[in-house]
């Protein structure tokens, strides 16, 4: 029994070690626009953390409820406050800064290696930030072409 509790306890600790942490800077401002997340996509493996960074004030960092894939747990960070979330369900996220999301203050967090061509975005979002997301896919078509 020890043998094996032992073999799980290595199994989990070996997983963890092959994750990966990204940072995302929650911004005023950049090169691409006002109210933004920096970077606005990213592209990583189930089990990753991204660490939602407060560098600009009155941000936060939020799941878009309409774009959860299956099995994948809502979060929601505090205004003004760093937030790490780690992502196990595979699919396209939708995050959001609540305060912002009327201005298009989202970003996409892809996990796996589906493509996000494959996963619609929701037609009840609203006009401004259903362009925000088409053009965040955009921009980023070339790594999917290029993998």
């Amino acid at each position: 029994m020890r043998a094996v509790a032992f073999s799980l306890l290595l199994l989990l600790a070996a997983t963890a070690a092959h994750a990966e942490r990204f940072e995302v800077k929650m911004l005023n401002r950049n090169a691409t626009g006002g109210m933004v997340y920096e970077p606005d996509y990213l592209r990583i493996r189930s089990g990753d953390t991204v660490k939602f960074i407060a560098t600009d004030v009155t941000h936060n960092a939020a799941s878009i409820a309409e774009m959860l894939p299956p099995g994948a747990t809502p979060f929601k960070g505090q205004i003004n406050q760093e937030i790490e979330v780690t992502f196990d369900a595979p699919g396209l996220h939708g995050v959001r800064c609540i305060p912002h999301w009327a201005m298009g203050m989202v970003m996409l967090v892809q996990v796996g290696d589906a493509s996000p061509d494959t996963e619609p975005l929701p037609v009840d979002l609203p006009p401004e930030i259903r362009q925000r997301f088409k053009a965040i896919l955009q921009r980023h078509r070339a790594m999917w072409i290029s993998t």
